[in-house]
């Protein structure tokens, strides 16, 4: 009995140790594990925030803008750069950066490295809200033109005219620029200098944005205009390498001449055989129309043609332009506060072409442009004068031309008549 009471003691005891043993083996096994597991995060990478074509948030970054009257130099001074480093700096080719060229209002960057040295690595000159310059200071200071990534959004507004075409875009929270561009697209058929209230206009256009600032860069994608309740289209086509815009029947709505030849302003004096003239005070034919605009407002060539004469007439038309557009008319422009940069006798000019600037120079009491129309030869209206249209869509064309008319029509006569929209596209 004793013996067996020893064996199962020892039994026992055995089976205490290998309990024991396995607790252990098991425990440091599991602290193993705690110890290597590697925990778990949910960590979302943070976009990259580029600028200048750089990791922007990688750079100590100093800005500064050029104020009236500072030079570069000074700037780069106040940078911290040596006469030397300036002058290697402004070495590079005009192409690149033309030092002259410096604005008031421009913005400068330095990048430095983002450690306890804060090293200068890149001089950044922002030529314009679309270029800017970047200036490698470790590579021998080698300069790169760079443009700002653009994006092209498509928008639409339609509205009706209360006083003006440009205060009823303004109404309707869209650039008023684009009262402009309808002025143009439609200057053959529409005289935007008798517009009324109650007139309609509908618009699909696209707006060109840099880093979410918008740019007054717009393309025009189609558009209507309702004046006296005669409805017209613009559908833009291309045919034979030209893009125009045609009417819903497939004529173009350009024609031989603009209707004015500049922005819609306020007519202050039509064509007459008998005018009482506001300086010499007598009675006198005056065969043009004054059109009363800004000094420097931009005065077009309403055709083609070529320039035959150009002058000054101190005690009459002042600084004027006379272009011949063919065998039968010739246009004249008068009072003008300048030319156009770089224009002469004998240039051919296109229409919409910049020819001058309104002024009140010579025989006037402030500023208009006087513009005067002859057929051959002899003083006509120039509210009268014909248009000839150019070529309509091709048979050819028409098919294509008819389906693109319809969807975009179809898409103007949508478009609410209260609000501008910006769509949920846009163009690269």
């Amino acid at each position: 009995m004793k013996n067996i009471s020893i064996k199962n003691l020892v039994l026992l005891l055995l089976t205490v140790i290998l309990i024991i043993t396995t607790v252990i083996f098991i425990t440091k096994r599991s602290d193993e594990t705690i110890e290597n597991e590697v925990p778990v995060c949910d960590i979302t990478p943070q976009p990259v925030v580029m600028k200048y074509g750089l990791p922007i948030d990688d750079f100590i970054v100093k800005f500064d803008t050029i104020k009236p009257n500072q030079t570069l130099a000074e700037v780069l001074y106040g940078f911290g750069f040596s006469s030397k480093q300036i002058y290697d700096l402004t070495q590079c080719p005009d192409t690149i950066f033309n030092v002259r060229k410096i604005r008031p209002g421009g913005v400068c960057a330095l990048l430095c490295e983002k450690d306890s040295t804060a090293t200068p690595l890149y001089f950044v000159y922002e030529t314009n809200i679309k270029e800017h310059v970047v200036f490698d200071l470790k590579n021998n200071y080698k300069a790169t033109k760079r443009e700002n990534p653009a994006e092209w959004r498509n928008r639409e507004v339609a509205g009706k005219v209360n006083s003006s075409l440009w205060v009823a875009m303004e109404e309707n929270n869209a650039p008023p620029q684009l009262a402009v561009f309808l002025s143009h697209i439609f200057g053959w058929s529409i005289d935007f200098f008798g517009v009324q209230s109650g007139d309609e206009f509908r618009l699909l256009y696209s707006q060109e944005f840099v880093e979410n600032i918008p740019l007054n860069n717009y393309l025009i994608t189609a558009a209507s205009f309702t004046a006296s309740g005669n409805t017209v289209y613009a559908i833009p086509f291309v045919q034979d390498g030209e893009e125009l815009f045609y009417n819903i029947d497939g004529n173009s709505l350009e024609g031989a001449f603009l209707k004015a030849p500049l922005d819609f302003y306020r007519i202050t004096s039509k064509f007459s055989n008998s005018r009482m003239h506001p300086v010499l005070k007598r009675r006198r034919a005056h065969h043009g129309v004054d059109y009363a605009a800004p000094v420097g407002t931009p005065v077009y060539a309403i055709g083609s043609g070529k320039v035959i004469d150009k002058g000054f007439q101190a005690r009459g038309g002042g600084n004027y332009v006379k272009i011949r557009h063919n065998s039968t008319y010739t246009t004249t422009y008068m009072h003008l506060s300048k030319f156009a940069k770089g224009l002469k006798v004998g240039d051919m000019v296109k229409q919409k072409q910049v020819i001058g600037y309104v002024g009140s120079t010579g025989l006037s009491t402030g500023p208009h442009l006087d513009f005067r129309v002859y057929e051959n030869g002899k003083p006509i209206n120039p509210l009268t004068i014909k248009s000839q249209p150019k070529k309509p869509v091709s048979k050819e064309n028409k098919e294509s031309f008819a389906i693109l008319c319809d969807s975009l029509v179809k898409r103007l006569t949508a478009i609410p008549m209260t609000r501008t929209v910006a769509s949920n596209d846009s163009i690269e």
